[in-house]
């Protein structure tokens, strides 16, 4: 299981949750600031299985190009 963590331009952060969404993923989206200017930024967090990180990460390619992609590797998650 893999946490991939994306900060996209608010500009296509709808755009970007939709494509996500669509394709069976689930997102957190999360209000963010930041930068020299202190732009407005979105910042995602879709929990995803191993074998679906490329796919995940083709549609934010497409959706929000620029965006920033951090993958964390997780080694034990609970749903409570």
């Amino acid at each position: 299981m893999k946490l991939l963590i994306f900060v996209t331009d608010d500009s296509v952060a709808d755009s970007t949750v939709d494509s996500l969404v669509e394709q069976g993923f689930r997102v957190t989206r999360l209000a963010s600031t930041g930068g020299f200017l202190r732009k407005g930024n979105t910042t995602l967090l879709v929990g995803v299985e191993d074998a679906a990180v490329d796919r995940a990460m083709a549609l934010v390619r497409d959706a929000a190009p620029g965006t920033l992609s951090i993958t964390v590797d997780l080694e034990r998650y609970e749903r409570m």
